[in-house]
């Protein structure tokens, strides 16, 4: 597997947050609009948006808007990336 180490960085930036753990996490349980997640994380908009980018352009989480809210779900594709990044990354050769 060939990998844009710009690519792996933007994904382990946007896992090395506590923050965005949670919002991972809460991100498991299905899409959750902005609002949703502004309220359980207990964040100002600008902050809760900061954090978004950076999943966002992670490819971890997929986005649409849905009249004035966005709405984040987790990214099926994103996260098999990230995995098999971690393998090709951590995996020695023999």
């Amino acid at each position: 597997m060939v990998q844009n180490n710009k690519k792996v960085s933007t994904i382990f930036k946007a896992l090395s947050d506590v923050n965005r753990l949670e919002i991972l996490s809460l991100l498991k349980e299905g899409e959750k609009c902005a609002c949703v997640l502004l309220e359980k994380m207990n964040m100002a908009q600008s902050t809760l948006s900061y954090h978004m980018k950076i999943l966002s352009d992670s490819n971890l989480v997929e986005s649409r808007q849905d009249g004035k809210w966005t709405h984040y779900k987790l990214s099926k594709a994103g996260s098999e990336y990230a995995l098999s990044v971690l393998r090709a990354i951590t995996t020695p050769k023999d």
